[in-house]
């Protein structure tokens, strides 16, 4: 193998494992936005249910009032 096939290859192989470690970090990084979007998507969900909760309860008692008056 000649000195500049020998390079070549090197060359290739030390960029594919810097591709590779990028690769794996997007990937990490992936992976943690999924988690946090999932964890921010429960919330919201909370937060709505609790906004529903709150209109219930403030219809119940607008109907108590309208009864009362």
């Amino acid at each position: 193998m000649s000195d500049d096939l020998a390079a070549l290859l090197l060359a290739l192989a030390t960029e594919n494992a810097e591709l590779r470690q990028q690769l794996a970090t997007a990937q990490d990084m992936l992976m943690e936005t999924a988690i946090d979007a999932g964890h921010l998507h429960a919330r919201i969900e909370a937060v709505q249910d609790e906004r529903d909760a709150w209109r219930q309860e403030a219809e119940r008692l607008r109907a108590r009032a309208v009864r009362i008056a």
